[in-house]
């Protein structure tokens, strides 16, 4: 005699095998440095495509390089992101930006790109301070729903290559702003920090805060290469996070380095065209601990009612 498991079975596995995928899919915070980015590289379409495949991937991602004379290039991301013949889960996107940073000859924006069914900004802030940055870090307050960990600051840093190391160094007076500013110290420190190479030593770091305290943690490490290029093999790109708390929320080892030209099988030459730097990223636990605790022994309970169903 055949076996034919019932309708409703077939039915209640399904759901569940969608539940369960739903609930490990892990929130993904990612950092960027775009070199350069204005109206006239987000108008070649190649790059836009790129650049789309890059950010769907992430729930929210800080841009840097966003060229502040030209706000275009910000909208044609968004406007790729949200066609509705791209197929990226069905995820809306929107975007929150820094005022223009840097020397005058070279303004630039820190944008955050971001899910708006996984993201919600609570606040956003423009470091207040002395003179210690060529561009200021901005900052933006999140809550989501999905995480273990349901409030967090993120803290985007592009900082310039002749003053690194004080640069760096001063993020623990970002850290103190941020703290003061919303009582949360589940903050998180992203982006180019040129933290690595002839621009920040190991020896340097004895002169820099976030290192000689150790509550403050590297997650991308000095061996890491975040350059395409071969003629640099650096750790420029980091991320930092404050506290054991926030650490405990941290999915283990999935900080790293994404290599784009590699996942998308692009030429070197096709991904310089997008930037010299690779993505880093990081993701947080889920928040439906229970249902990534225990799919199996639910998917297992559900096929022998089906099969004792069937007999």
């Amino acid at each position: 005699m055949r076996w034919r498991a019932p309708y409703h079975c077939l039915l209640l596995t399904f759901l569940c095998v969608v539940v369960w995928g739903g609930a490990i899919s892990a929130f993904r915070i990612c950092a960027y440095n775009l070199q350069k980015l204005d109206s006239h590289k987000a108008s070649n379409n190649r790059v836009l495509h790129t650049l789309t495949r890059i950010l769907s991937r992430c729930d929210i991602t800080l841009l840097q390089e966003v060229m502040a004379s030209d706000s275009s290039s910000i909208k044609s991301l968004l406007a790729a992101l949200n066609r509705k013949t791209q197929r990226y889960e069905g995820y809306r996107y929107s975007s929150v930006s820094s005022s223009s940073l840097g020397k005058p000859d070279d303004l630039q924006k820190y944008v955050f790109i971001y899910r708006t069914e996984t993201v919600h900004v609570k606040g956003q802030h423009q470091y207040q301070g002395q003179n210690h940055f060529v561009r200021a870090p901005f900052a933006v307050y999140v809550h989501s729903n999905t995480t273990a960990i349901k409030n967090f600051v993120l803290v985007g840093l592009h900082a310039d290559p002749s003053s690194a190391v004080q640069e760096i160094d001063h993020l623990y007076d970002v850290f103190k702003q941020v703290l003061n500013k919303w009582n949360d110290k589940n903050v998180m420190f992203l982006g180019n920090f040129h933290a690595g190479c002839a621009y920040m030593t190991r020896r340097d770091k004895k002169n820099i805060r976030l290192f000689t305290n150790t509550s403050f943690l590297w997650l991308i490490g000095d061996k890491m290469d975040t350059t395409i290029t071969d003629e640099t093999s650096c750790a420029y790109d980091r991320i930092v996070v404050y506290g054991k708390s926030f650490l405990k929320a941290i999915m283990p080892f999935s900080a790293n380095v994404f290599n784009f030209p590699q996942e998308f099988k692009l030429t070197r030459k096709t991904a310089l065209q997008v930037s010299d730097h690779f993505p880093v990223e990081v993701k947080l636990k889920s928040s439906a601990l229970l249902l990534q605790a225990t799919p199996l022994l639910l998917l297992l309970t559900i096929a022998l009612r089906c099969f004792l169903l069937s007999l």
